[in-house]
Formats: structure tokens, C-alpha cells, sequence
């Protein structure tokens, strides 16, 4: 279509900006690079929000349903058969529409928070290039037309994230941090390039439109009920296909149990922490599983879905576990984050497809943009809170409420829409989960609403122990609010999160693109009882926290075992070290690399010492005289006509 003539500036101008400060970072200074790259991102967020203009209000509905549009770059980009090819091309349709929202929106806040943060930072220049690469890797993630595209671009997000987390790179433990994040998301993309052969192979498309078309996944039902052979463990080779590619969606959604790179990434700057760790990056797999979400439900009865679903739900309440007893205030963001992204996996997992039956493809989605305003805000302030005490700590802090007001109110915004308390943002989308969850299975509901209550209050501990409870001695050194560039992201996202839930998200976007009509029952016992447990949550915070109290010591005490493994994330990580050095390092790796030393590289010397041997040897037939040479070819003729004569 004419209308969308302009899409391709979108990713563009983040990837030319990109190239101009990373070429010239050295001679652009502090503050241009800056104006530079806000500038860039200012221009992407105008275009994104005329596009879903354009889309959403103007041309995308078409017979009350919105058609997608698919615009090629260049068709035929590399064939393996007749009919399996990559083609390069954008697809314009309401999720995709809906990330561009979402990602240069919360990359222009970022842009413009950093211009203050990152002030006087010997890597300023570097770091605003760094932010246009992500930003570009990831608009062209949420665009990407076929599944081979999409895999390309979460490689660049990878090593976009690799850049951005060990930015400190003269600080050991970011770049720890960084190899941790690319190795173990490198991991998950092994299984996710194999799912995506698989589904080459039998669907004979990586086309997202083909893919996720009633033609393709009737064929392939019919397909896996004539084939019975390409099964294993009961399930067709397809599921696992989709089961595997999920599997790369875990990776960077930092779902149970390829999740331990999450928190350390923490040591990034906190502007990259609510970019990528919070909003952006970690939902890339809850918009991998909705991109091909047609295929999930239809396929071998929706067991990849179900699959989804699980994992979503254990994730959703293994994390909320541990951010109960964190003490870094970025590290219980964090594990926020992963809780949340669980409850958007949850929420696919539990969905049907067609109309108020798809009310969870469209709560995840409704989740996944509300979750990106606070988060992103929850994030930013607490980088404020940090720039202002030099901490990350809570027992660094205290009292804050009377230095930095407008972070506080911020921050309480943010808190009220994670915990789901009406009518911040939040509980707009989550209480459309719990409403999918209660239909689909009691017990998933069940979990959901239990790691609301813990939510709420694990946010409120956060709340009350940075901005009042003890009043914490600062010196000379007081605690000041952010500076201009600061607070007016924090202000805009607290805006955003106030009035965001009232978007009419189900008249958007839907699984089968059909609009629908969805809204909140308040007088619907679900409803009541989410309110009230988020309520219960902040009043057992407020109880235990608002003031110094013993409360918080004798209940860690009476916990005794499980507050220990809990504060130190179950040894998930030790758990990892454990296998890898003492079991693949050292009764794996060691064994091949003896057979490697040992074996093959002495099967090698050797040939190379007989080698040199036998040179050392017969050396002295290439002498370079003549008259030896002449000799020997007329003994060898004498010997040649000796044998012929002998045997004859």
C-alpha cells in the first residue's frame, strides 16, 4: 500500500545514526552525539505513531478485520527449492504496529533520560551508538516478514545487548555479565535455529503470512496424520519444531530455567536496564510465540501451547519468590520483570483464537504494552534514586520521599499499575489474564493470582524502604531530584501509565485480527478478589515496612532455610557452574582435549616426524648434479630390462 510507502525510514534512520556516531564518536563530543541520537529516535517515534494511525484508524481495516500488508525490499533473496525461499520484506499488521509503539517509544525516553545520566561519562558518544544499534536490531525484529529475517535481527539484539551490558567493560563484572547474556541466549538460538529448519522443511515456507495461513496448518494436520513415523515421545515432529523455537523465546525472555543472565545484566547502565532488560529485548519471545501463534493452536492440539503456558506460570511465580528478598533495587526489578514476562507467556499459553476465545493472545499483548510504560518507569526512577545515593542498596537508602518527591510520586504510579490497583495501567491488562486463566485452568488461574499478591507486595517492600522507613544519614552528600532531562521521561512514562489501560486494546489487536469487544465486569468476583489480594499485598508491605520494625528479621528467621536458598535464587547458578565445571569441563571436555592433544595432534606429528625422517634419508638423491642423474636413470633402465628378461 502507497500509505506505508515511508516504513523502511523506520529502522533506517536508528541504523544510519548508528554508523555516523560510531565513526565519529572520537569527534563528536558530549553533547551533540546525544542530540544526534534523540533526534534520530524523535523522528523513528513520530513515524511509529503515524503508522498506527494510519493502520489502526485509516486503512487497516478491511470487512471488520485487519488485513496485514506486506511490503517486499527485494523478492527472491535466496532459494533452496521452488518453492522454499527467503525474501527480505516488512510486515505491517497489529502486533507488529503495535511493538514499533512500544520500542521507539520507550527508546526515545531512554534517549533523552541518558542526555542526564550519562552526563559527563567518558563514553557518552559510544553509548548513544550503542542505543541506536539496539534500537535499529530491534525494530527490524518486530517488522521482519519471514522467520529466517526475524532470526537475523535477534542475533543483532544479542549483540546489541553483548555491547550495552558490558559498556563498563573496564569493570570485571560487567563484562562477566555481558558473556554471560550472549552465551547463554546463544544457547536458546541454537534450538531456535534448528525449530526453524524444521518448520522450513515440512512447511515448505518460513513465511510468517504462508505460515499462518488456515491453508498451511490444515496441510500440515494432514500431513502429521499420514506420517505417524515423524513423531517422537507422542508428539509430531512439528510440535517440536514450535516446541524448539520456544525454546529461543526462553532464552530472551529469561523464562525458567535459561533465566540466570537476567539479573546480572543489572550491571549495564540503569537507562539500558529499563531499554532492554524491562521493556524491549525480553518480550522479543512473547512476540516470537504470538507472531506464530496461529500455528501454536493449531498444531497437534495446541501442546506447544500448553507447553507455554506451564512454563509461563512456574516462571511468573519462581521469579516473584525471589524478589522477595532481594536487596538491590535492580535486581528485584529485574525479577519483576521475569515474573511479568511469565504472566504474558501465561496468558498466550491459556488462549483460545477466535474473538473473547482469544481474550488471552490479547491480554498478553494488552500486558506486554502497559508492562513496557511502567517497567520502563519503575527502572528509570530507580536509576534517579541511584545517581542521587550512589547505591543500589536499600539499606543505603531511606527517607527519600522529602529530597526526591517527583521520583517518589512516579515510582508510587509505577508500583500501583504493577501491583494491578485501578485505574493505573496495569491491572487493566492482568486482570484480562486472570479472566483467561480462570477460563482455561484453575490452577494456572490460581498461581496468577497468587504472584499478584506477591507482586504488590515485594513492589511496596521496594516502595516504603527507599522513600520513607528509616531516615537514612547522607552527610554532606544530600540526596537531590533528577534534572530536567531525567524527570521528563519519568513524567511522560508516569502519564503513559496512568491513562495507558484505557486504551480500547481488544478492538486492536486479536489473535485471528477479527475486532472484539472486551471490558472490565467491577463487579465480577475475579475482579474483587485480584483488587483485594493486590491490596492485602501493599497493606502486609506498609505493616512490615512504612517504619522500622522487627518484623522483616523474625519473619527471615522463622523462614530459617528457605529465606536463605530464596535470597540466593534457589543455586540456580551454582547449580550451572556445578555442571559445567565439574561435570562437561571436567569429565567431558577434559577427556576430548586429552584425545585431542594426545591422539589426533600426536597422530599428526607423527606423520610430520616420518616425514621429516624420511627426507633426512633419501636427501641425497637430489643432489642437482647431472652425471647422478644420468647414472641412475640408466641403471634403472638396466634393471627394468634385467626383470623383463628374468621373467619372460
Amino acid at each position: 500500500m502507497s500509505e506505508f510507502s515511508y516504513i523502511y525510514l523506520i529502522p533506517l534512520i536508528p541504523l544510519l545514526t548508528f554508523l555516523f556516531l560510531g565513526f565519529t564518536a572520537k569527534k563528536i563530543k558530549e553533547p551533540v552525539s546525544g542530540y544526534i541520537g534523540t533526534a534520530g529516535l524523535l523522528a523513528v517515534f513520530g513515524l511509529s505513531l503515524y503508522t498506527a494511525y494510519q493502520y489502526f484508524f485509516v486503512s487497516g481495516l478491511v470487512n471488520g478485520k485487519y488485513e496485514p500488508v506486506k511490503i517486499m525490499i527485494r523478492e527472491g533473496w535466496v532459494h533452496f527449492t521452488d518453492k522454499l525461499a527467503i525474501d527480505l520484506g516488512i510486515l505491517v499488521d497489529p502486533i507488529s504496529v503495535m511493538m514499533l509503539v512500544v520500542v521507539s517509544t520507550i527508546s526515545l525516553m531512554v534517549h533523552i533520560y541518558s542526555l542526564g545520566y550519562m552526563h559527563g561519562d567518558s563514553g557518552f558518544s559510544r553509548f548513544y551508538a550503542y542505543l541506536s544499534l539496539f534500537t535499529f536490531s530491534m525494530l527490524g525484529l518486530v517488522m521482519s516478514s519471514n522467520l529466517f529475517m526475524i532470526y537475523i535481527f535477534w542475533e543483532l539484539v544479542g549483540v546489541s545487548s553483548f555491547l550495552l551490558i558490558g559498556f563498563y567493560f573496564e569493570k570485571p563484572s560487567a563484562v562477566a555479565a555481558s558473556k554471560k547474556a550472549f552465551i547463554v541466549t546463544r544457547f536458546a538460538d541454537m534450538f531456535f535455529l534448528i525449530g526453524i529448519l524444521m518448520v522450513g522443511y515440512f512447511a515448505q515456507s518460513f513465511d510468517f503470512e504462508t505460515l499462518n495461513s488456515p491453508a498451511t496448518y490444515q496441510t500440515i494436520q494432514g500431513w502429521i496424520a499420514n506420517h505417524q513415523i515423524f513423531s517422537f515421545m507422542g508428539l509430531s515432529i512439528f510440535t517440536w519444531a514450535l516446541i524448539l523455537i520456544y525454546i529461543g523465546g526462553m532464552g530472551k525472555s529469561a523464562m525458567f530455567p535459561l533465566h540466570i543472565w537476567l539479573p546480572d545484566a543489572m550491571e549495564g547502565p540503569t537507562p539500558v536496564s529499563a531499554l532492554i532488560h524491562a521493556a524491549t529485548m525480553v518480550v522479543a519471545g512473547v512476540f516470537l510465540v504470538a507472531r506464530l501463534y496461529p500455528l501454536y493452536y493449531h498444531i497437534d492440539g495446541a501442546f506447544a501451547l500448553r507447553v507455554v503456558a506451564v512454563v509461563g506460570a512456574f516462571s511468573a511465580l519462581f521469579a516473584a519468590i525471589i524478589a522477595l528478598t532481594q536487596e538491590d533495587i535492580k535486581r528485584v526489578l529485574a525479577f519483576s520483570t521475569m515474573s511479568q514476562i511469565g504472566y504474558m507467556m501465561m496468558a498466550l499459553g491459556v488462549s483460545g483464537f477466535e474473538g473473547h476465545e482469544g481474550l488471552g493472545y490479547m491480554a498478553s499483548m494488552f500486558h506486554l504494552f502497559t508492562h513496557a510504560m511502567f517497567k520502563a518507569l519503575l527502572f528509570l526512577t530507580a536509576g534517579a534514586i541511584i545517581h542521587a545515593v550512589h547505591s543500589n542498596f536499600m539499606k543505603d537508602m531511606g527517607g527519600l520521599n522529602k529530597y526526591m518527591p517527583v521520583s517518589s510520586i512516579v515510582f508510587l504510579i509505577a508500583a500501583l499499575a504493577i501491583s494491578g490497583i485501578p485505574p493505573f495501567a496495569g491491572f487493566f491488562s492482568k486482570d484480562e489474564i486472570l479472566a483467561a486463566a480462570f477460563e482455561y485452568n484453575k490452577f494456572i488461574w490460581f498461581i496468577g493470582f497468587i504472584v499478584a499478591g506477591m507482586t504488590a507486595f515485594y513492589m511496596f517492600r521496594l516502595y516504603f524502604r527507599i522513600f520513607f522507613n528509616k531516615q537514612t544519614d547522607y552527610g554532606d552528600h544530600k540526596p537531590h531530584e533528577a534534572p530536567f532531562t531525567m524527570a521528563f521521561a519519568l513524567v511522560f512514562l508516569g502519564l503513559m501509565t496512568i491513562v495507558a489501560g484505557f486504551i480500547p486494546f481488544s478492538e486492536l489487536v486479536s489473535a485471528d485480527r477479527m475486532p472484539f469487544h472486551s471490558h472490565i465486569h467491577w463487579g465480577d468476583p475475579l475482579v474483587i478478589a485480584s483488587v483485594l489480594m493486590a491490596a492485602s499485598g501493599i497493606g502486609l508491605a506498609a505493616f512490615m515496612y512504612y517504619k522500622p520494625t522487627d518484623y522483616p528479621d523474625k519473619v527471615s528467621a522463622a523462614m530459617g532455610k528457605a529465606y536463605v536458598w530464596t535470597k540466593n535464587k534457589f543455586y540456580i547458578d551454582e547449580l550451572y557452574l556445578f555442571i559445567t565445571h565439574k561435570i562437561i569441563f571436567d569429565h567431558v571436555s577434559k577427556p576430548i582435549a586429552w584425545f585431542d592433544r594426545n591422539v589426533i595432534d600426536g597422530f599428526m606429528n607423527l606423520l610430520g616426524v616420518t616425514t621429516e625422517k624420511l627426507a633426512e634419508r633419501i636427501k641425497f638423491l637430489q643432489t642437482g648434479r647431472m652425471q647422478d642423474y644420468a647414472m641412475y636413470f640408466v641403471s634403472g633402465v638396466i634393471a627394468i630390462v634385467m626383470l623383463v628378461i628374468y621373467f619372460r
